[in-house]
């Protein structure tokens, strides 16, 4: 899968570290940094995405697809799912108390270097995350996303075109660039609940 050694204790880490961060950062404006043990043990660098969940449904999820050092990525993109998702208001204080956090570390981008017509075969629901890109376009789906809409690989690469803007066939164009990777996915079973590994 990946050279990233992340421990289901650095998964506890980096989920709890989100919601604090986001809770600081809601409550007074203030930005915290990791702690010095934290800085030390992420200082690795990796893709990230942060995602909020309220009731089931998305409430906001932003990320950096290429790796970025872990410890200074981890809390831009949690605050940054609370409170610049363009699609969601940002997160109110009595709100944080219902909304549960994950933390999606990526492993790099690999290109798909085949024929479009083999692009479907070479992709896996429940492993893969994918990115399209485009001329300037481009779009992302994490691993977790067709697995919760039970889709299959055609209909995956269909709506990760949707994403960036672009027909859902433009998969199949010999400009379009499609790139897989693989998520490690740590997530609250409940608002404040336990941390737990999250298997597709």
């Amino acid at each position: 899968m990946s050279n990233y050694k992340i421990s289901d204790d650095d998964g506890v880490s980096l989920v709890r570290a989100a919601r604090s961060i986001v809770t600081e950062f809601v409550k007074s404006g203030r930005k915290i940094k990791l702690d010095e043990n934290e800085r030390k043990r992420f200082s690795f660098e990796c893709g990230i995405f942060v995602t909020l969940e309220k009731e089931s449904d998305l409430r906001g999820c932003i990320g950096f697809p290429l790796p970025r050092r872990l410890d200074t990525a981890l809390p831009e993109a949690a605050i940054a799912a609370a409170t610049n998702d363009p699609r969601f208001p940002p997160v109110t204080s009595d709100e944080l108390d219902k909304i549960t956090f994950e933390v999606t570390v990526l492993t790099p981008p690999v290109e798909l270097k085949v024929e479009p017509s083999q692009i479907p075969s070479s992709i896996k629901v429940g492993r893969d995350g994918l990115i399209v890109k485009q001329g300037p376009y481009s779009g992302l789906l994490l691993p977790q996303v067709p697995v919760e809409y039970g889709w299959n690989e055609q209909e995956f690469l269909a709506h990760t075109c949707q994403k960036a803007g672009l027909p859902q066939d433009c998969w199949k164009k010999e400009d379009t660039r499609v790139f897989s990777f693989e998520g490690i996915i740590f997530r609250e079973s409940s608002p404040n609940g336990q941390v737990v590994r999250h298997f597709l």
